[in-house]
């Protein structure tokens, strides 16, 4: 992996002056994504949601490489027909035999675990040379903080309201990176902007891998959370030292985890009462509900520990 120095001075593929909100945690794993692919030429593919309302308002864009924009549902459709079109233009001696491209699409976890699902699903089943990246904010944010299958237990969304009812949603996040691990393809990774280090390393991975990759970057949105613009970093870190996210990779079927020490380890009701959307929690009457996500956060951490050890 190249040194902070080094990554410091990777030109920007993603270029100030976005309309994306303070501290949005979408353009910091985009860019700590794309210093992964090194000096290669980059397309990138983008569903729509905030990354490319924002990114790409007519006549401007911030992206200094190839972009395409795709419909919600299919942002892997369209980075894998790119990448096929590539090689079929190198096979009729169009593009030049040593010309290598790198692929990726971005999408958030509106466009990746629900909608867009059965596209990635399809891309990664098929084995397109690909990185496909959700920059997962826990929620539609884009067109309002409605929940999605990423939204935590408990989270206050405008569909999964709190009040007399309800007290916030009801279901557990799905577990994507397993689910796309079991695709069986070359690499699948979960990983955090709150751990840069890590992130440009597995992206380095991801696109150096033969085949399709996957990584699932938690990004905190501020607006949906309900944080300061300049907690985003600060809020991930946490998320993962709590066990609320497990830094973890799948690497041609063998799962390993970037361990965190014992002593920065806490209670997941701190990653909890850090934002606005979980509030409601720390009232009276809802300690039973916090006692059941810790032990829903114990018992995935514990699933994960079990899987790295089977496969060691």
């Amino acid at each position: 992996m190249a040194t902070i120095k080094e990554l410091a001075a990777t030109p920007d593929r993603l270029c100030s002056g976005h309309r994306l909100c303070g501290g949005c945690g979408a353009s910091i794993a985009v860019r700590q994504v794309l210093m992964g692919a090194g000096d290669s030429d980059v397309v990138v593919t983008s569903a729509t949601g905030c990354l490319e309302v924002s990114t790409t308002c007519y006549p401007y864009s911030s992206w200094s490489t190839s972009f395409v924009h795709n419909a919600f549902a299919n942002a892997a459709a369209t980075c894998s027909g790119v990448e096929a079109a590539y090689k079929g233009l190198k096979a009729a001696g169009k593009i030049p035999a040593d010309k290598e491209i790198k692929f990726v699409a971005f999408g958030g976890d509106g466009g990746t675990y629900d909608i867009g699902l059965q596209s990635l699903s399809g891309a990664m089943e098929r084995g397109h040379n690909m990185v496909y990246v959700c920059y997962d904010n826990g929620a539609y944010m884009n067109t309002g903080i409605q929940r999605s299958s990423a939204t935590p237990k408990g989270a206050w969304a405008t569909t999964s309201e709190v009040g007399e009812v309800l007290q916030g949603k009801t279901q557990k996040r799905k577990d994507l990176v397993s689910i796309i691990a079991a695709h069986g393809i070359p690499y699948a990774a979960q990983a955090s902007v709150g751990n840069w280090k890590d992130l440009v390393a597995k992206a380095e991975k991801a696109f150096n891998v033969d085949g399709p990759a996957f990584l699932d970057v938690l990004a905190p949105c501020p607006r949906g959370w309900r944080i300061e613009g300049d907690q985003t970093v600060e809020i991930a870190r946490l998320a993962t030292n709590t066990k609320f996210w497990p830094l973890f990779e799948v690497e041609n079927g063998k799962w390993s985890m970037t361990p965190v020490k014992e002593k920065d380890l806490l209670p997941v009701s701190e990653f909890l009462k850090a934002q606005g959307r979980f509030k409601h929690l720390f009232k009276p009457g809802n300690e039973a509900l916090l006692e059941e996500i810790q032990a829903d956060v114990d018992a995935y951490y514990e699933y994960l520990v079990r899987r790295c050890a089977e496969t060691v």
